[in-house]
Parts: C-alpha cells; sequence; structure tokens
C-alpha cells in the first residue's frame, strides 16, 4: 500500500505514458490539476523506448506503460518503489480502415487478401499493441502472408497515423484510439477478441527519483482512485477487477 498522503505546496510531476494512453492522460492530467492544483508533464512514447530512457536514467517519477512485463523489470531491478506497480487498464486491439475500397465489406476478410494493400502495426519489438497484433497475425496463421506489407509504426500513435492518413489500408491500433472523434470515419472496424493475443495489462509503477516526493505519490493515489477508473472505461479500456 502507498502511505498517506500529506498535503503539499504546487509543484510538478514528471510521468512517462505509453502513448496509446495519451488522450484519457490529458483527461486524467486535467482532473488532478483542478483537484489539487499540481502539475504533471508528461513524455509520450512505446512502452519500449519509455522503458529503456527510465533505465539510463531519465528523470521520471512515474511510469504508466501499455504491459507488464517492463514495470516488473523496473521492480526486480530496484529502480522502483517497492509495493507501488498496479494494472490501471487492459488494453483492447481494433483492426481499423478509412480505406473506401473496403466500405461495406470485412475488415477482418481483407487480411486474407491485401492485394497490393499495406497493413499498420506498431513495432512488436518495442509497443505492446504491436505485439499483440504479430500474437493474433500468428495464431490467424496470417504473419508470414501480410510481413512483407507491414507498415511499422515506432509507436500506436504513429501506427494509427498510418492507417488514417490512407497510407495503409489497414491498421491494428488501440480501441482507445479508434473512439477519437478526430479520426476519419472508419469504413470498417474489428475488435479482436482478448483470447487471440496476449493480454494487454497496462500496469504503472513509482520510479526510485520519487521516494520522498509527497507529490508524486499524491498523483500515483488518484489514479487508483473512481475519477481515473471512470476516465479509463471512458476511453475504451477494461478495467482490472
Amino acid at each position: 500500500m502507498l502511505p498517506g498522503i500529506a498535503s503539499t505546496n504546487a509543484a510538478t510531476v514528471t510521468v512517462a505514458v505509453a502513448s496509446n494512453f495519451s488522450a484519457a492522460m490529458h483527461d486524467i492530467v486535467e482532473r488532478f490539476a483542478a483537484d489539487t492544483g499540481h502539475t504533471v508533464r508528461v513524455s509520450f512514447a512505446s512502452t519500449g523506448q519509455l522503458f529503456v530512457q527510465i533505465r539510463n536514467g531519465a528523470p521520471f517519477d512515474a511510469f504508466l506503460a501499455a504491459d507488464a512485463a517492463r514495470p516488473q523489470l523496473l521492480e526486480q531491478s530496484g529502480q522502483s518503489i517497492a509495493g507501488s506497480r498496479f494494472t490501471y487498464a487492459i488494453g483492447r486491439l481494433v483492426l481499423w480502415s478509412r480505406d473506401a475500397a473496403l466500405a461495406g465489406g470485412n475488415c477482418r476478410s481483407r487480411l486474407y487478401s491485401l492485394g497490393t494493400g499495406r497493413l499498420a502495426i506498431a513495432n512488436p519489438d518495442t509497443a505492446p499493441y504491436g505485439a499483440a497484433a504479430r500474437d493474433y497475425l500468428v495464431a490467424a496463421g496470417l504473419w508470414s502472408r501480410v510481413k512483407s506489407q507491414l507498415v511499422i509504426g515506432e509507436n500506436i500513435a504513429q501506427t494509427m497515423q498510418f492507417v488514417a492518413s490512407g497510407n495503409a489500408s489497414l491498421g491494428f491500433i488501440a480501441k482507445a484510439q479508434s473512439l477519437d472523434a478526430r479520426l476519419p470515419e472508419a469504413v470498417c472496424s474489428w475488435t479482436v477478441p482478448d483470447g487471440l493475443h496476449q493480454p494487454i495489462q497496462q500496469q504503472a509503477i513509482l520510479l526510485k527519483r520519487a521516494i520522498d516526493d509527497l507529490v508524486a505519490a499524491e498523483f500515483f493515489k488518484f489514479l487508483h482512485g473512481a475519477v481515473v477508473r471512470d476516465i479509463v472505461a471512458r476511453h475504451g479500456y477494461a478495467l482490472p477487477e
């Protein structure tokens, strides 16, 4: 359990956040600032990229990853505060397209007949949503068939840009992204059943840099609360029990 939180003057917390969670994080930061007067400075990137930065000493107080593996590694290496790691959201993977040629069609069926089309996924070696997309493609027997037609995004945000701009006819993105009102209207989408890829268990952890930081601890306590759970659910994530 986290320690009790003492009152402090307004201060800033620095947080590394997986790019799939950007829309929800903006809402969380805004509400936290309104409730406490504190500021949250956020850096968005792929989970793998942020993990490397943290291992190399980047000055973050907390890490909201898109997987459980990297927070566990930070815990095992002693770079985090013991007992702080928890699951804040469970991600969902969506196959999405705005390609007019697919109007009235089926996104999933098109995977089997891409033709000259391109398929966008996040880098499966650094981005958990990319790893989940690869899991599904391998399980479906499609990985070797589509591998030469992949467009690889550095993170899930860049992957979304590829498919939203039409540079790829299909893309595996986070369900949370598919709910963004700023996206062009989809012509087809398909939510990949959870059992067809490894669970996207998104975990957060307080880092050693924040061990005496009451504001960072207050922010983490806020992440556990009902306000944040409502925001997480509204942005298309499943909630941990």
